[in-house]
């Protein structure tokens, strides 16, 4: 018999562990006095946690949150080693070859049961991947340059997270539940487990808030960058010269700007999420530093055979009136210097889903659509291609990272110039 509180019974249960050896359970509970961010306050105790939120053209609230704290495993880089933990276990070994190498490894262990009534996001790696990831499978030169010393690579293997329902109003609190074997008595027990899990989720959610304490209006931060002004048109010059050359038809260079602060970067995220809402917010807390984003694209998409990349390139701001707002669309549209850049986006996005994709299944859907977003507007295509069997998702982030707007065109040569 189901238990009315949770997805599913105990019988059911037993037939979906058969099936695979992660099996998410959930219940759900009402939420029309919670936000993301409050919710989120409640379970934001450990030492890794994340917030995923997204608001979809900039103006309407995506269907799903998704957060998490207290991660089952941790994966990262540190001084040239691989660390992985495990609750108070911790292994390492050195890095060597392509870091995603080590992360399909950690995700080869498990193999998820899809249960109905979920998101396709019910758990597993989060983190990020630095952009030196790169000279790890691709021919672009290893220089030491000094900077903010941070992991390579870091990713949480969270098997316990709220989804939060934006249109229903409720919050799902999902535990998947580890199969270590087929006995009875033992799946009951981690049955039992999984459920506790929860509870003791809820128990956090049904406290008060940790209200931040309000920051004190302070003088304008100074930034400093990591280049002289000379420097960087030194930089920007030589690459000039590599177009002219015919070398690259663009190289995207950059400076680090940093300034110190005295507020929890949680309060960060909560103004960013105000002041620049999009797609793609986050807040990430792992191996040590935090992570504050909003951004309206996506690196690559790969799901049930499926690739999609989505390059954005061209920009306007938003009008103060409809008519003011069409006239910068057709503006933008107009403008050959943006069309160019874009163009040159999608072929390389073309390129790269290319690598991985079966031959003739690469094709561009809404070429040069404008989306509109709180304060700009872009121009955006979408690239898509049908996974080659011989290929997994992993290859797929090999063949598009990093994206062609932080890099140039030939991408390699770019970077190899960078």
């Amino acid at each position: 018999m189901k238990n009315a509180y949770y997805s599913v019974s105990f019988d059911e249960f037993c037939q979906f562990a058969s099936q695979g050896n992660l099996v998410p359970l959930y219940r759900e509970i009402l939420a029309d006095f919670e936000t993301p961010v409050s919710a989120f306050s409640k379970i934001n105790t450990g030492a890794n946690a994340f917030l995923f939120e997204s608001i979809e053209g900039g103006e309407n609230w995506a269907r799903y949150s998704f957060l998490g704290s207290h991660p089952s495993v941790m994966l990262w880089e540190e001084n040239g080693e691989v660390v992985t933990q495990k609750g108070r276990k911790q292994r390492r070994v050195p890095l060597q070859g392509n870091p995603l190498d080590h992360i399909q490894n950690t995700m080869a262990e498990y193999h998820p049961v899809v249960v109905p009534g979920l998101p396709r996001f019910v758990g597993g790696a989060v983190g990020y991947l630095g952009y030196d990831v790169v000279k790890s499978f691709e021919p672009v030169p290893s220089r030491a340059k000094p900077g903010i010393k941070t992991p390579l690579f870091a990713f949480c293997i969270t098997d316990t997270l709220l989804i939060f329902d934006n249109v229903a109003h409720t919050l799902k609190v999902v535990a998947n539940a580890h199969i270590t074997s087929a006995k009875k008595t033992q799946l009951r027990q981690i049955y039992q487990d999984a459920i506790k899990r929860i509870e003791s989720i809820i128990a956090r959610l049904h406290k008060p808030s940790r209200r931040p304490t309000a920051s004190i209006r302070r003088a304008p931060l100074k930034f400093q960058s990591n280049l002289s002004p000379e420097d960087f048109e030194k930089m920007v010059l030589r690459t000039k010269e590599y177009i002219q050359a015919g070398d690259i038809i663009q190289g995207v260079m950059s400076q680090r700007w940093q300034t110190t602060i005295h507020t929890d970067p949680l309060e960060i995220y909560r103004a960013l999420r105000v002041l620049n809402p999009s797609p793609y917010m986050f807040y990430l807390r792992i191996a040590g530093i935090e992570l504050v984003g909003s951004s309206p694209e996506i690196l690559v998409r790969c799901e049930e055979g499926n690739i999609v990349v989505r390059p954005i390139a061209g920009t306007r701001p938003r009008g103060q009136t409809p008519e003011a707002d069409n006239a910068l669309e057709q503006d933008l549209l107009s403008d050959h210097k943006e069309l160019a850049e874009h163009v040159m986006l999608v072929d390389l996005g073309r390129n790269d889903v290319g690598r991985v994709a079966k031959a003739g299944t690469v094709k561009v859907e809404g070429f040069k659509k404008v989306e509109r977003y709180s304060h700009v507007m872009h121009i955006v295509s979408q690239v898509k291609g049908e996974l080659d069997p011989q290929y997994t998702a992993y290859d797929v982030m090999k063949a598009c990272f990093p994206a062609g707007t932080v890099s140039g065109a030939p991408k390699i040569r770019a970077m190899q110039i960078i």
